[in-house]
């Protein structure tokens, strides 16, 4: 191995006590291959399995909570004790592999599809329907629908501590249930839940509460906790950094393993404002970086990007697209080879990257996303 990459491959210990191999983890994606019962199935295990021999840990796919949860087609489940069995299979797998596992744990709230959840009335923190041309417009969930929602959290975490995982990671990013409560866009309520900035963060907060105390009566062994989020988003009114740095400086007091900044660019500044170009992520990292880990994600493709990324002391990085051209690009630096990288997605290796058919139609015919060859 080159030994400017040495940093990439030092062992970190999460706040827990969990200790990772190296600074490298698989980035959360979405990769609709489960049964339709949202039970894992073999061609997802296979996914995972050429995927996890190198990181340090994987952060799965995010899995629903509740039925009324669900935001993708063939998206796995964790809302019944009968999951534990499909949850656990995927856990022994990636640790078959030799990573940590860790499950992320999710509700789609107003972006769920009418056609994935019971009733076909997605829910949300208000009657707000996303910012997009046919979009549904959800009912506002009751204090009971609420309450309910954090117990089942909860309840998740419980089956991902039964079926083997070493932690789980709270989805409050992306624009999904736990931001609709935090974002002014989405929570326009008047009652604990809403209005004031102080109010939308009690949802999120209340999960957090809820999660650890899980943990804490339920795990046998350290158990890792981290929270996605999403820095800002664009519209108006919407999440502003000033808003998130009030909200990372809430989380930073509640003894999470890490807080993971999902933008699209590691290195990127803000969509709101085009004239600050600084960070995000590392400007979170200021924040809060000295009481609680930063992970970055997001544009990190070469060996180098993601050493730039750990150089401005950020200690954790996720690679997500990178993974998927390429499954063993951890391996490859370590071994030297990085220059055998694959930097695109050729049309003709779908059996040799071993992704599942309804993703691999999503990658290759979706404009942008992923740069593909013939």
């Amino acid at each position: 191995m080159n030994p400017k990459y040495n940093s990439l491959f030092e062992a970190f210990t999460l706040p827990s006590g969990v200790t990772l191999k190296n600074r490298i983890t698989m980035a959360p994606m979405t990769n609709f291959a489960s049964h339709e019962n949202g039970e894992v199935s073999d061609e997802e295990l296979a996914y995972y399995r050429e995927r996890s021999g190198g990181v340090g840990a994987v952060i799965t796919a995010c899995v629903y909570v509740t039925p009324d949860g669900k935001g993708f087609v063939n998206e796995f489940g964790a809302d019944k004790d009968e999951m534990i069995p499909s949850l656990r299979r995927l856990a022994d797998t990636i640790h078959q592999e030799g990573a940590k596992a860790i499950l992320q744990i999710y509700h789609g709230g107003r972006l769920c599809p009418p056609d994935q959840i019971p009733d076909g009335q997605p829910i949300s923190a208000s009657a707000v329907a996303e910012e997009k041309e046919g979009a549904p417009v959800p009912r506002e969930m009751t204090s009971d629908d609420i309450h309910r929602a954090i117990r089942a959290y909860g309840e998740a975490t419980r089956r991902a501590i039964e079926a083997g995982y070493d932690g789980v990671e709270l989805h409050g990013a992306n624009g999904y249930l736990v931001q609709q409560f935090f974002s002014p866009h989405s929570n326009i309520r008047t009652d604990e839940w809403g209005g004031s900035l102080e109010k939308r963060l009690a949802f999120p907060l209340a999960i957090v509460h809820e999660v650890k105390k899980v943990i804490a009566e339920h795990a046998k062994r350290p158990f890792i906790f981290g929270y996605r989020l999403s820095p800002e988003e664009g519209h108006t009114p919407g999440i502003t950094l000033d808003d998130t740095m009030v909200l990372v400086d809430r989380l930073a007091d509640q003894g999470l393993d890490y807080l993971h900044i999902s933008v699209n660019h590691f290195f990127g500044g803000s969509f709101r404002d085009r004239s600050d170009e600084r960070s995000r992520t590392v400007l979170i990292h200021e924040k809060v970086g000295n009481r609680v880990p930063i992970m970055g994600v997001g544009s990190l493709n070469t060996p180098d990007e993601a050493l730039a990324a750990l150089e401005t002391g950020v200690p954790l990085v996720s690679l997500g697209r990178p993974l998927l051209m390429e499954p063993q690009w951890v391996q490859k630096v370590q071994n030297g080879t990085e220059d055998t990288i694959r930097t695109t997605l050729s049309k003709q290796a779908q059996q040799e990257l071993v992704i599942p058919d309804y993703l691999w139609n999503v990658l290759t015919t979706l404009p942008g996303w992923m740069p593909v060859t013939d």
